[in-house]
């Protein structure tokens, strides 16, 4: 399992390193999907994609079930899955249900596949191939003020003063007013910011890096940034914002690669528990 998380982690910092930052991106076309099903890579899984010039995907085999084949030298990707296995786990696993009582537990294991772009599959027949994606009819703005409007359980929010922060302890967020940024794109980008660290409320879904919050540069502040930077990010993406305004400076960067590096499991729980928090923001 361990080299699940450092083949992903490695493909992040990979990005980091080129300066670009997978969970800012401006939002162009349709989100990654798969050919086949049309379903939605999720999570860390549409982080991964999002930055590979395509926007559809399938596997070797579901290549080779529509007659296609995948061109000679072209490189597949990861997409990461939770198999979940009965029976026991680890020495340390029956030791923690031990002696909390929860035996029996289902073990949980990171697996993946490899999935191909459609510009390095042939062959791929007329009927497979996808449509032109139709824009939305609802701005993207407008979108972008739905979801705030439409968030159940949505915390106070406040607008004004120079800076933006979630403040557990009122259950309330508070933002600089609209005016105040260079963008209206980075004024929800930054709103979406702080509901995402609302999500974890214990009256929502009670994220424990939420709970432990800690001193900034701290493993636990890093951890919670890493969930609203995601949870930012996807939100942005669900309504078409380009979020990539922010800027991408190099001691921010540095920062994020430090932290996936000390902890390679870091960037998936994170990106786990980001799409958890949009979900909730979302309704869905």
């Amino acid at each position: 399992m361990s080299k699940v998380y450092e083949i992903v982690t490695q493909r992040i910092v990979a990005m980091l390193e080129k300066g670009v930052i997978p969970w800012r991106r401006p939002w162009k076309g349709a989100p990654p999907q798969n050919l086949i099903t049309r379903k939605p890579y999720r999570g860390i899984n549409s982080l991964i994609l999002g930055f590979s010039g395509s926007s559809f995907f399938l596997t070797f085999n579901q290549a080779r079930a529509i007659g296609a084949h995948i061109k000679k030298g072209a490189q597949g990707l990861p997409v990461v899955f939770w198999k979940f296995l009965d029976g026991k786990g680890s020495k340390q696993q029956q030791e923690d249900e031990e002696s909390t009582g929860t035996k029996n537990r289902r073990t949980p294991l990171l697996r993946y596949y490899t999935v191909f772009r459609i510009e390095d599959v042939e062959g791929i027949p007329e009927n497979k191939l996808p449509e032109i994606i139709k824009a939305s009819a609802v701005e993207p703005i407008e979108q972008a003020e739905k979801i705030v409007e439409n968030m159940l359980q949505r915390p106070e929010i406040n607008y004004g003063g120079n800076s933006a922060f979630y403040k557990p302890s009122g259950d309330s967020v508070t933002v600089p007013v609209k005016g105040a940024f260079g963008k209206i794109e980075e004024f929800y980008s930054t709103l979406f910011h702080e509901l995402t660290h609302s999500t974890g409320h214990p009256s929502r879904l009670a994220r424990k890096s939420l709970e432990a919050y800690a001193p900034f540069g701290s493993a636990d502040y890093s951890r919670e940034e890493l969930v609203a930077e995601m949870g930012a990010g996807f939100l942005c993406a669900s309504c078409g914002i380009d979020n990539s305004t922010l800027e991408n400076s190099a001691s921010y960067i540095d920062h994020w690669m430090k932290a996936l590096k000390a902890d390679p499991r870091a960037v998936i729980v994170a990106a786990g528990q980001a799409q958890k928090a949009a979900d909730f923001i979302l309704g869905e």
